[in-house]
């Protein structure tokens, strides 16, 4: 028999994984279903809901498995979520949905936690596994593995068989930014030149574990609590929350001073600090109203549809409820 601490720690954590991947089902697909039943006959002929709906019942969940999940990590590694994991998840939800006022306040709870988040100074260490910037990630699967993000975005020959920086990213760091000397790399033919992320540095296994995928991390609060407070025209607390993560790039205080400025420096901040760290950007452009604007002139054959994933055929023809398929498809 189940402890009933142990029933609140799986609840928790599963009502957080689902709200997790609900929110990115929603920034990819737009309406979807919210499955909250394992059944197997009703989730075969359920339909999509609203994006509003869909927020608010990530909302629920995350509220909920913050009342179940412990204050502290029950295990080393920051592997199995507690209620500030819980919480900088939901801070992100509120920022989605312009709550500001909430954004700020759940925000504040993760970051007022310094005795588990002090801000990692040091900025070789951010990716490590025992940053204390991290607030959850994921176990490599056997011992002695990396992170598949090093697997993937590490080369050490051009032209890079897989993925690599575009150029305008790289040229967008000023040359004082520790971030670009420290978190991208440099790959030459001689007459060539590519980039890659080093965030993580290990692209094989070693010895032991040195990097877990982070998922969640004190950064995000910080500017999710500036932005909040540069709507709630709170300019010199959102300047404070800027600046806080741009000396620690080794960078001088913000320049901005209007509440425009001040969020179009905040948005430029996500764009060097989150950059390959599971599709911020695209979901800033997004729900900023600026994905058009940037990406018309530099993808190629891209259009406003393109903001969506197509449903998968092969649901469609499964459960037609799920009808229509996203426009452009």
């Amino acid at each position: 028999k189940l402890a009933e601490s142990d029933k609140n720690q799986l609840l928790g954590e599963a009502l957080f994984i689902r709200a997790l991947l609900h929110f990115y089902l929603v920034n990819l697909f737009d309406n979807i279903p919210y499955i909250t039943t394992t059944s197997y006959q009703t989730n075969a002929v359920i339909s999509r809901k609203p994006v509003h709906e869909v927020y608010a019942d990530i909302i629920i969940d995350l509220q909920k498995a913050i009342t179940l999940l412990p204050d502290n990590y029950i295990t080393a590694g920051r592997v199995r979520p507690n209620n500030s994991t819980a919480n900088a998840l939901l801070a992100r939800i509120y920022s989605y949905k312009n709550q500001w006022d909430t954004a700020e306040q759940t925000a504040s709870l993760v970051i007022k936690n310094t005795n588990l988040y002090p801000l990692e100074n040091n900025i070789d260490k951010v990716f490590l596994k025992e940053s204390t910037s991290t607030i959850w990630q994921l176990m490599p699967s056997t011992a002695g593995k990396n992170t598949d993000e090093g697997t993937v975005f590490i080369f050490n020959s051009g032209p890079p068989t897989l993925v690599a920086l575009n150029t305008d990213l790289v040229t967008a760091f000023t040359t004082d930014d520790l971030r670009k000397t420290h978190w991208i790399k440099a790959i030459t033919s001689g007459t060539s030149t590519w980039y890659h992320a080093s965030k993580y540095k290990q692209r094989i296994p070693t010895g032991t574990s040195l990097e877990y995928s982070i998922v969640l991390r004190l950064e995000e609060q910080y500017l999710i609590r500036a932005e909040a407070r540069a709507h709630l025209n709170k300019l010199a607390e959102a300047k404070e929350d800027l600046n806080k993560i741009r000396n620690r790039a080794g960078l001088q205080n913000t320049t901005a001073n209007t509440a425009e400025e001040v969020l179009e420096a905040i948005l430029n901040e996500r764009k060097l600090e989150f950059f390959t760290e599971q599709g911020h950007r695209f979901f800033d452009l997004k729900r900023t109203g600026n994905l058009d604007n940037i990406l018309s002139g530099k993808k190629s054959g891209w259009n406003t549809t393109n903001r969506l994933f197509p449903i998968p055929d092969s649901e469609l023809r499964v459960n037609p409820n799920l009808l229509p398929q996203n426009e452009g498809y």
